[in-house]
């Protein structure tokens, strides 16, 4: 059995639950553009692909840090500034991720 199992599968729950939301975003993102009459630019398809790359990129660096927290034998302060940074970080993406959906759908 892995030790701290709990912990780590709820780190790579959390993970993924960012992974479905990028998903979630860039497919409904796309698909609306394809429904309105004119075909949305290219570069608004790549600035919301990137934004979504970024997040994913970021939860997994956020993953692998907690995982490296949750295997440290020595107390690690929750409250560091490490990992709230990340997660800043990260929320600030997501917001970036958004914003990419907004002009992809109204460039059309």
């Amino acid at each position: 059995m892995i030790e701290n199992y709990a912990d780590h599968s709820s780190n790579e729950r959390t993970f993924l639950a960012w992974v479905r939301t990028v998903i979630a975003i860039v497919g409904f993102g796309l698909a609306a553009a394809r429904l309105g009459q004119e075909k949305a630019a290219l570069w608004s398809e790549m600035l919301m692909l990137a934004a979504g790359a970024l997040v994913i990129l970021l939860a997994f660096l956020r993953m692998q840090h907690i995982r490296k927290n949750i295997a440290a034998t020595e107390l690690v302060d929750d409250n560091a500034l490490s990992a709230n940074a990340f997660l800043l970080v990260l929320i600030a993406a997501l917001f970036g991720l958004i914003a990419a959906f907004g002009i992809h759908v109204s460039s059309q």
